[in-house]
């Protein structure tokens, strides 16, 4: 009988502890807004969404629709960018975890002098502002619409098409101290080239870019899914910037961007994925 007693005293506890520890789980933040994300459009026929593990290439997501064109087919209408990247894969597979601030973080390690901090502060918003060391993702967003670059995802759309096709390129940085680092400035530079506005310099030795079908981003869309389709194409390498040319570019932009936007959760749900098919 001791024995027995002793038996179950121990299994309870056990038994206790993974209830706890699942409960833990599963009442972390973003395990709770992925729930609700999966209650929220469960059968209510959402498209592919984003953003995703580009290493992942399963989906189960069956609604399709014609890839864009092309980035050098259509106008580029804006650019913006989150604090840490929103997708992961390639080089930015760190999670960040801190502050409750969703997203991934370069992987690969930066030297003391790269990471010597600044005394300005870089892009301030009501919540922080941006350090040496810190990830960002830059999406430049093209529109098969007749536009011109502008501020936000509006700039996309104008009367005559109310659903023109949508492409994000989506490049991922690292901010180092380093006056021979990329450019911010450079990076966002647009031209109009045979009649479409075109980012000029986006990076070209970031490996091969991940094309997928999914949608818009942002924190907004934690708990419901986006309707807007976006054909993706993310590259899985990361480029360095100088951290003072991303504050230069905050102060004055045509895109009236002057702070990091925050992440959506990374989707993981295959109901909410198109399978990756390069």
């Amino acid at each position: 009988m001791k024995m027995n007693r002793i038996f179950l005293l121990v299994s309870s506890a056990m038994l206790l502890s993974g209830v706890s520890a699942f409960a833990s789980a599963t009442e972390h933040p973003v395990a709770k807004q992925r729930q609700a994300l999966a209650s929220n459009t469960h059968d209510q026929g959402f498209g592919p969404q984003s953003p995703r593990d580009i290493s992942q290439l399963a989906g189960e997501n069956k609604i399709a629709f014609n890839p864009a064109p092309p980035a050098s087919a259509m106008n580029l209408c804006n650019i913006h960018f989150h604090r840490n990247a929103e997708h992961a894969g390639g080089e930015f597979s760190s999670p960040a975890e801190d502050d409750n601030q969703a997203g991934f973080r370069y992987s690969g390690t930066l030297t003391r002098a790269e990471l010597a901090p600044v005394k300005q502060a870089i892009c301030p918003s009501e919540q922080s502002s941006l350090a040496t060391g810190d990830t960002i993702e830059l999406h430049y967003v093209y529109s098969s619409a007749k536009v011109s670059p502008g501020p936000t995802l509006g700039a996309c759309f104008n009367d005559a098409i109310k659903n023109p096709q949508l492409r994000a390129i989506a490049q991922v940085y690292v901010l180092v101290n380093d006056e021979k680092a990329l450019d911010f400035n450079q990076l966002t530079a647009v031209s109009e080239q045979d009649g479409l506005y075109q980012a000029i310099n986006i990076p070209t030795n970031t490996g091969d870019a991940i094309e997928y079908a999914g949608s818009t981003t942002g924190p907004t869309y934690n708990e419901i899914g986006s309707p807007f389709q976006v054909t993706w194409s993310v590259k899985p390498k990361v480029a360095k910037v100088n951290i003072a040319s991303v504050g230069q570019w905050c102060e004055s932009n045509i895109f009236e961007e002057d702070h990091a936007h925050g992440v959506r959760n990374l989707v993981i749900n295959p109901d909410l994925l198109a399978p990756i098919t390069q």
